[in-house]
């Protein structure tokens, strides 16, 4: 298992990780008898009404932790819990973000957490039935989660009834095959449903037509595990790590030319010169920092001189990029941008669906053109095409929020790297040093 470099131990911010690295703790004994596990449950299902449990997520202020970040508990009330007909929880741990990895260190650490976040999820919006989705590739968390599900069917927790509670809750599991666009919610049930992974038109948003046409709760994995800490100790005293918007903490995956790549949980708040000289051990082999992405390759990026942007939500949002999926890709001064950009471009292109023309079209556009400019074949009008194909890429043109993704890798390095842009382009030169100009 990966080691958590960062804080442990009785840190108060340490609300998902405080008991990581106890032996055997993806066990179902152990992560009772040592982590608590289970009392959650037990309280939700025994001791509190269904809108209480909606209520206390609200009160926490938990928004989600797979990228829009959009409030956890009012997506909740969503569901019509007293519909007549079947209701379901959906989670997304398809995790197939480049530069994320949390999901999965939660997953091989401590699988029960989930399990209990869906069960409670699950009865308060009226669910019967979860659905587990996740990457395909990820085999041992995939073993993990399936042993985990089935230590607490065979305990009662799962089953048809629950700590002795007359509310039948059933967990499955479902892999997926490979495809980046199943990390987007619609396209995840299309998945699901056995059809190809391309996402659905919204209106009808998955809270009223989800999974196979019913209500459905989509959230990802570490939106979930969060939400036992919130019942055994209170939505309120969540809400008072973070800020005031962007309430309590999140695990970050720090990557790339670091001293120590690792998952960190950090409070909301703190800085990502924090997260990354302090927790990541600052850049490796004596360079200095030229640029991060701050929540995963969809993330716009930000520059060096932006290091002490906040890594709450609304700081994030004011410098003109996003917490996404919580994934920190750090890249030091001997690295191209524009050929950084090429790599990313290729990669969106490869993965689009291919349901919308902006995407399907602007993404092989945008590589054909980054290919010119690498082989010193550039001029004003690659410049300008990779600008407009940028432009067609974002802001709603595209079904999902992969052509996004896209036109921000375009716009946000030549925002801020527009001068390394015309060195390629217009003088066809690299002035970043041999271990750009050899990639």
């Amino acid at each position: 298992m990966p080691e958590l470099r960062g804080s442990h131990g009785d840190s108060p911010t340490n609300v998902l990780t405080r008991w990581f690295g106890t032996p055997d703790l993806h066990t179902l004994d152990v992560y009772e008898s040592k982590a608590g596990g289970y009392a959650a449950l037990r309280k939700a299902l025994l001791d509190m009404a269904p809108a209480d449990i909606t209520n206390e997520v609200k009160t926490s202020g938990l928004r989600g932790r797979g990228g829009a970040g959009f409030a956890t508990g009012t997506k909740w009330s969503f569901i019509n819990r007293d519909s007549p007909g079947p209701k379901y929880v959906v989670i997304n741990a398809d995790e197939s973000e480049p530069g994320t990895s949390k999901d999965r260190y939660i997953l091989e650490n401590s699988p029960h957490m989930l399990v209990e976040g869906i069960l409670i999820a699950a009865y308060a919006v009226g669910a019967n039935q979860a659905w587990v989705y996740i990457r395909g590739e990820y085999d041992e968390p995939y073993r993990m989660l399936s042993a985990a599900i089935e230590e607490a069917r065979a305990k009662g927790y799962v089953g048809p009834k629950p700590m002795g509670k007359d509310y039948p809750l059933d967990i499955r599991l479902y892999r997926g095959h490979g495809a980046y666009i199943c990390g987007e919610e619609t396209a995840l049930l299309e998945s699901l449903e056995g059809k190809r992974a391309q996402p659905r038109s919204r209106p009808p948003f998955p809270a009223v037509k989800g999974a196979w046409g019913r209500p459905t709760l989509l959230n990802n994995v570490e939106t979930l595990v969060t939400v036992p800490w919130i019942i055994n100790h209170g939505g309120a005293a969540y809400a008072k790590f973070g800020t005031d918007k962007s309430p309590g903490t999140r695990l970050m995956s720090v990557s790339g030319n670091v001293n120590k790549p690792g998952v960190y949980e950090v409070e909301l708040g703190q800085t990502f010169r924090h997260v990354i000289m302090d927790l990541a051990g600052g850049i490796a082999g004596g360079h200095d920092l030229k640029v991060f992405w701050p929540g995963g390759s969809s993330a716009p990026v930000l520059p060096a001189s932006m290091l002490d942007t906040k890594t709450d939500m609304e700081s994030l949002a004011a410098a003109r990029s996003m917490g996404g999926s919580g994934g920190v890709i750090v890249m030091d001064d001997q690295h191209c941008i524009v050929r950084a950009a090429y790599r990313l471009l290729k990669f969106y292109a490869r993965e689009s669906c291919g349901k919308c023309t902006p995407c399907r079209i602007g993404g092989d556009w945008a590589v054909r053109t980054y290919e010119r400019i690498l082989a010193n074949e550039g001029s004003q009008v690659e410049i300008d095409t990779l600008l407009r194909v940028s432009d067609g890429l974002q802001n709603g043109r595209c079904l999902c929020g992969l052509g996004d993704s896209a036109g921000w890798v375009i716009d946000s390095t030549f925002r801020h790297f527009r001068e390394e842009y015309e060195d390629h382009a217009l003088r066809h030169e690299c002035n970043v040093g041999k271990v750009a100009t050899s990639a």
